[in-house]
């Protein structure tokens, strides 16, 4: 599968993109990801959007600047900043850090324009297979 500007994406391919965000960049140990928050999305009456999505935001971010098929997600440290309204536009990018041990720090910002919605640490491991394969 074709990626944003800088290569094939490796990782996460059959997610829905609607839900998670629409790769822009995917180059080596960055990732920068659009998403458009839907009705759907929505946690109450008022047009809040769960804060779920945005995470969903950063992990597939964090996952794309990995990139990497095995990629899992192991920890998070984020905070949330500024609250997020149905039918805004919002945008997550990731860059990975300096590898401590099997652990990939990958440091993630999402933004709606310059308003910073959320920052954090998100902790990943590429095992050496699939979670799922047993043996």
């Amino acid at each position: 599968m074709s990626g944003g500007v800088g290569g094939p994406i490796r990782t996460h391919e059959t997610i829905d993109r609607s839900l998670c965000g629409e790769p822009l960049e995917v180059a080596a140990g960055r990732a920068r990801v659009r998403l458009e928050t839907l009705p759907v999305m929505a946690a109450d009456a008022a047009g809040l959007v769960h804060g779920g999505f945005v995470f969903g935001l950063a992990d597939h971010a964090a996952m794309l600047a990995v990139n990497e098929p095995t990629v899992v997600l192991a920890a998070a440290e984020l905070r949330f900043l500024a609250p997020v309204r149905v039918g805004e536009s919002l945008e997550a990018v990731a860059s990975v850090g300096e590898a401590e041990g099997r652990m990939l720090p990958v440091e993630v910002t999402v933004r709606r324009g310059e308003t910073e919605i959320l920052s954090g640490r998100l902790t990943c491991v590429v095992p050496r297979r699939h979670v799922l394969e047993t043996g």
